[in-house]
């Protein structure tokens, strides 16, 4: 029976990835991000 190998590849892109949301959260961005959001969907069905 072959030994599984640790995918440490995806481990340290998915700790990367939580490292820069993190980030972005400490740093306002998700309030941004949420009301572009909020904007582009009230465009989209036209009441924006």
């Amino acid at each position: 029976m072959k030994k599984k190998e640790f995918p440490i590849k995806a481990l340290v892109t998915s700790l990367i990835g939580v490292a820069f949301m993190a980030f972005g959260i400490y740093r306002g961005e998700m309030a941004t991000v949420l009301a572009k959001a909020i904007r582009i969907c009230l465009e989209c069905i036209g009441i924006g």
